[in-house]
């Protein structure tokens, strides 16, 4: 990285300093490793001895704490190896869209735009609305917005994919359950080093944003259309009455979404990343089902099934993701016991 041909060729520099974070954690993990074995090795040399009973006692307390310590860095090594750890400490932005249904479809995604904040609110997490459309019915078309707290990549990464909800709308004079769906799909924020975007590749329009009329009737261009002309890839954002904050948000949404085709098509040079996913990620794979008259969530791709519907979308999840991280966990040690 002092190489000054790597300094001024900023990708290249910005890709170094990315494995360079990633590589000293690891190192740093297992360095502590190594320095405890052998603090353990130390305390067994002690205990072979002779000593009072006092010291022996304290010794013995002593090894009880150092063992649950090897086997907790024992466990992150294990994890961060698998590839897990790697990026669990990010933000992420998340996009919620109605799918077939109509306006129950709305109805259902505002349903689960509802359950992550409520998830949020209870893991402390933060929620940054950055854009949003909704339907005649109140429902929404779209919304796209930021998480930002710990883990909260970690958890909420299983999300993305197809959700649907058999239920009877509110609008259904015989009683008929109905099947709608919404999308999720949750990307990683990236981080400066994670890739760079020339201002030559970009298109940005301005245009006026629609919403209310009345006194709050924007009557400046300040709603932001971003092109990434590369990529062909389009973000536009009008929630703040700032064009500058508006432009913020959509670099940040066309990053994210940028970054994610960009691990999508590492992985798939790499056989074996595919097969540690849970599912494939896919936004049209069909990843959850909520069922209302049997007060069901089932998760397909583990076979998971809660009949706690209402804690679930009022944001009690941590059941759910925990099962989600560890059937991962395992594919993850099938895959590196099938490579070796």
């Amino acid at each position: 990285m002092g190489n000054q041909e790597q300094i001024a060729d900023r990708q290249m520099y910005n890709k170094l300093a990315k494995e360079l974070s990633d590589l000293k954690t690891v190192v740093s993990l297992y360095r502590e490793y190594q320095a405890l074995l052998k603090e353990i090795t130390d305390l067994q040399t002690v205990l072979s001895g002779k000593h009072e009973q006092d010291f022996m006692e304290l010794a013995q307390v002593e090894q009880v704490t150092l063992s649950e310590k090897k086997e907790a860095l024992e466990q992150k090594l294990d994890r961060i190896l698998a590839g897990e750890d790697k990026d669990s400490g990010r933000d992420c932005i998340m996009e919620i869209r109605q799918g077939t249904g109509g306006d129950e479809a709305g109805l259902f995604a505002a349903v689960l735009y509802r359950m992550y904040s409520k998830y949020a609110d209870n893991k402390g997490w933060t929620i940054e609305p950055m854009y949003s459309s909704v339907n005649e019915a109140g429902g929404i078309k779209e919304i796209v917005f930021s998480v930002k707290g710990k883990d909260s990549f970690r958890c909420l990464k299983f999300e993305s994919g197809v959700h649907r909800v058999q239920r009877v709308p509110t609008t259904e004079s015989q009683g008929r359950i109905h099947t709608s769906t919404a999308t999720v799909a949750v990307l990683m924020e990236p981080e400066e080093v994670d890739l760079v975007i020339e201002p030559k590749d970009l298109r940005i329009d301005t245009y006026r944003s629609s919403g209310p009329g009345g006194q709050h009737m924007q009557k400046t261009d300040s709603a932001v259309r971003i092109t990434h002309l590369p990529t062909n890839t389009v973000v536009a954002c009008q929630d703040e009455r700032s064009q500058i904050k508006n432009k913020a948000k959509a670099m940040r949404v066309l990053r994210a979404r940028i970054l994610e085709v960009k691990i999508e098509n590492e992985a798939k040079k790499l056989s074996s990343a595919r097969k540690t996913q849970i599912g494939t990620g896919d936004r049209s794979e069909k990843i959850r089902t909520y069922n209302y008259p049997d007060r069901r969530v089932t998760d397909h791709r583990i076979n998971f099934t809660s009949h706690q519907l209402e804690g679930i979308l009022e944001g009690q999840m941590d059941e759910l993701f925990e099962a989600l991280l560890k059937a991962e966990q395992e594919k993850k040690r099938e895959s590196r016991t099938f490579n070796k």
